[in-house]
């Protein structure tokens, strides 16, 4: 029987003789052994991590049938154990590799580390409004920033970080304080200022303190000087009032002196209706026409308010000329069916009053007119030419009554008083004179201001001089 399996060839006669296959393994496995030397045998490394190192691959090119044998071959070969190898790659071949994500472990809480008390916090609160209660991030010193200079018409005075200066006129800017809103609400915006800001004026000529200029030192000395202004500054929700001031405290005056010169104020508590009431604050340097004015004005900002009166500088400014300071030429005095308050029917039933002129200085004055005539307010009749109150306003003349203007209207009709009504004044004299008012169904409800002058007469040409002003608020009521 012919056997299917090669016969071995060589053998040492102890066993059978070996096939060509184990020889070709034989010699395979020797060459590898002797690459191995007594430098190349080192312990394995202790793991650090789950890394699997890829040892470098030695290709042997062998037919396929003998690389099957060989893998056959090395699971029945009978030698002695080899040394693990570990061969690193030329250095020319190596590159980076990303670790691997450790296991997670609880990582050591963090040494705190000490701050620098000179070095400002990141994130700062932001006076807000009413109502807000969130932070606003912002760069460290921007929160409430360093005050920054303003000059108006020659006037300096420091407006306080984080308040925003807006003009409002030529004589006029308004200092808004952080917590007024950014965007117009409903019957306000930033050049209404009152209650989220704080009005300044200058004037430079005395047209601007007449024609019913507000503010004027004849505000700050009336008992009701603030009342005239026919709106109801809450703050968070301002509003005209239908009705006028249901109640308005007695005005509390002080008297400092600001930068070598003196300035007066005037304070008033007034009650629009029950629940919302203000605070009404005036000041007035009479010598020079200027004036800080802030009505409704939260007492967070209180104290920016009190800087920006402090700092005021009126070197640079040159006053307006022919301004009568209040209570010392000409004092004023309205007696009769007007006052702060009273109430005035628009169904056409007249309401008559009386105003005294008296010189309180030792001048002489060769000739005054009287002035009288109506603003605007909240009940004018709407006009697409000029807002102007209706009705009739009438001054008694000898034993008759001639007609007046009630308003201003666009020009400077209501300045032109005849002759007849003008009158002389000396040092301590007085000069009584009686007005009758009939308002008009249109004239709607709220406080609407009555303007009492006394002027150098009116040439028609120069600007008109007003000698003393009074303000009186009176409550238009339908009848």
């Amino acid at each position: 029987m012919t056997d299917k399996l090669p016969r071995r060839t060589g053998g040492d006669g102890d066993g059978p003789a070996e096939t060509p296959t184990e020889r070709l393994l034989r010699e395979a496995l020797t060459a590898r052994a002797s690459m191995v030397t007594a430098t190349g045998l080192r312990p394995a490394a202790p793991p650090k991590s789950r890394i699997r190192r890829l040892r470098p691959v030695y290709a042997v090119t062998l037919p396929l049938g003998l690389a099957a044998a060989m893998a056959v071959g090395v699971l029945t070969f009978h030698g002695e154990p080899v040394a693990q190898d570990q061969v690193p790659p030329p250095a020319a071949t190596l590159t980076s590799v990303p670790s691997p994500t450790p296991e997670p472990t609880e990582a050591p809480s963090p040494t705190p580390t000490p701050t620098d008390p000179g070095t400002p916090d990141a994130e700062t609160d932001v006076p807000l409004a009413d109502g807000a209660s969130s932070t606003t991030p912002t760069a460290p010193n921007t929160a409430a920033g360093a005050a920054s200079s303003y000059t108006l018409r020659g006037v300096k005075f420091k407006v306080p970080g984080g308040w925003k200066v807006v003009p409002r006129s030529a004589e006029r800017v308004c200092v808004l304080s952080p917590g007024a809103p950014t965007e117009p609400q409903q019957g306000w915006t930033q050049a209404d200022c009152e209650p989220y800001g704080v009005m300044v004026v200058v004037y430079n000529t005395s047209d601007e303190t007449g024609s019913g200029a507000w503010p004027t030192m004849d505000d700050l000395a009336a008992p009701d000087g603030w009342g005239h202004q026919p709106n109801c500054p809450v703050w968070g929700r301002p509003y005209f009032p239908d009705s006028g001031y249901s109640s308005m405290g007695a005005p509390v005056r002080t008297k400092s002196t600001v930068g070598g010169k003196s300035i007066d104020k005037t304070q008033w508590n007034v009650t629009c209706k029950p629940g919302d009431s203000f605070t009404a604050q005036l000041w007035g340097m009479g010598s020079d026409q200027v004036f800080v004015v802030a009505n409704g004005l939260k007492s967070d900002y209180q104290a920016g308010l009190t800087s920006i009166v402090n700092s005021l500088d009126v070197s640079g400014h040159k006053p307006p000329t022919g301004v009568a300071q209040s209570g010392k030429d000409i004092a004023i005095t309205v007696d009769g069916g007007i006052g702060a308050g009273q109430k005035v029917s628009n169904g056409g039933t007249p309401v008559t009053f009386s105003v005294t002129y008296r010189n309180t200085s030792q001048k002489s004055f060769a000739k005054v007119q009287p002035l009288v005539y109506t603003k605007d307010y909240a009940g004018t009749p709407p006009s697409e030419v000029v807002m102007m109150n209706r009705g009739k306003l009438e001054r008694q003349d000898g034993g008759g009554w001639t007609e007046i203007p009630l308003s201003m209207g666009g020009g400077m009709d209501y300045a032109m008083v005849a002759e007849s009504a003008a009158f002389s004044l000396a040092p301590g004299e007085s000069k009584k004179v009686t007005y009758r008012m009939t308002l008009d169904p249109v004239d709607g409800p709220g406080t609407m201001p009555v303007a009492v002058q006394v002027t150098l007469p009116y040439s028609g040409t120069a600007g008109l001089t007003v000698l003393n002003e009074l303000t009186v608020p009176v409550t238009v009521v339908k009848q």
